[in-house]
């Protein structure tokens, strides 16, 4: 079963498919009331899986009739890879590794044997080495895939 974050974050995708200008307002308490949890789980989807470095921008507007309005930007695929090659900084886990290159396939910059073959790399599996140094090495080979891509 998909976690609620993920049941949001798809939803959100949904509504931004069938906008014609890529822009959607939401009401962050009413789409809480959809599903049925409270507003800060909607900013935590927001922040995390919305940011620019992913291709979108939050703008937020408080009080009455107050609304979230949620932008897909048209980010030129280079700049995004250095952008995100940037943010991935020394370290990086493995449920956001993955992330980013299902953001990546989601874009279409990769395939899905591409995908699959990236997350083979940087998995657990493949780098057994000490704890204290794994999301280092994961990191760097994660950059250099991603690096690769610019070629």
């Amino acid at each position: 079963m998909a976690r609620l974050s993920d049941l949001i974050e798809a939803f959100i995708k949904d509504l931004l498919k069938d906008s014609d200008a890529q822009i959607i307002e939401i009401k962050r308490n009413e789409l809480a009331s959809e599903f049925n949890c409270a507003p800060s789980q909607i900013n935590y989807v927001l922040t995390t899986r919305f940011s620019v470095e992913k291709g979108y921008a939050i703008e937020s507007k408080r009080g009455g009739g107050g609304h979230i309005r949620i932008i897909r930007l048209k980010i030129d695929d280079t700049q995004l890879i250095y952008n995100i090659i940037g943010e991935i900084g020394d370290s990086i886990n493995m449920a956001k590794a993955v992330s980013l290159v299902n953001f990546f396939l989601e874009r279409g910059i990769i395939k899905k044997r591409e995908a699959t073959i990236m997350i083979a790399a940087i998995n657990n599996r493949a780098i057994n080495i000490d704890s204290e140094i794994k999301n280092s090495v994961r990191a760097s080979i994660l950059k250099s895939m991603i690096a690769s891509l610019l070629r």
